[in-house]
């Protein structure tokens, strides 16, 4: 499936947001919200393991989109140490319109995500090597896929299986998988694209 990708700047709380949209060609079945990893450390829309979300998402039909948040990239404001961050997802989604919306995230993003998810209609949520041990994380309402690397060495594999026993979700094991899903990223482009449907 042929993709482009545009660039898009959108209001936020904090100034423009700075977002990468991905989508392909003809009438897409909703909107899809990716927020990057921490970004004090590095994190951007330009992350491989976003851009892989990104592409499975465009491949089952959503319009993908990946903003940077404040202060990174062209995205103006500060780092607000995970608060501000979830208004910018939230301005993010508000200006996809009225249609199906997918959130999802890699580590600080699938944080982010999550908490976005506990405030605002969506139809599903995607979470990858979310940051249990850093950040509260939600129990998700809607339907969530987690997918964690069972070497992750950020965060580690037995801290996210207690943060989902208690509300008995499942999570999806990649073997041999470090936090950057290193050499793994096709597993997780399959599972998300197998997901969605």
């Amino acid at each position: 499936m042929r993709a482009s990708t545009r660039r898009e700047f959108i209001a936020g709380p904090a100034g423009r947001i700075e977002c990468a949209v991905d989508a392909a060609e003809g009438t897409p079945r909703g909107a899809a919200v990716l927020a990057h990893p921490h970004p004090l450390y590095g994190g951007t829309l330009d992350n491989k393991v976003v851009q892989t979300l990104a592409r499975a998402c465009v491949e089952a039909g959503y319009e993908a989109w990946r903003p940077n948040f404040r202060g990174i990239g062209e995205s103006e404001g500060r780092y607000d140490e995970g608060r501000g961050e979830v208004s910018d997802l939230a301005a993010v989604a508000a200006a996809t319109g009225e249609r199906p919306l997918v959130l999802a995230g890699f580590s600080f993003g699938a944080a982010m995500a999550a908490r976005l998810a506990a405030q605002r209609k969506s139809e599903a949520l995607i979470l990858v090597g979310p940051a249990v041990t850093s950040f509260e994380v939600p129990a998700p309402q809607v339907d969530c896929l987690v997918i964690h690397g069972e070497v992750d060495e950020t965060i580690p594999l037995g801290a996210v299986l207690d943060w989902a026993r208690p509300q008995d979700q499942a999570v999806l094991v990649v073997p041999g998988a470090d936090h950057f899903f290193h050499k793994r990223l096709k597993v997780i482009r399959d599972m998300v694209r197998r997901w969605l449907g």
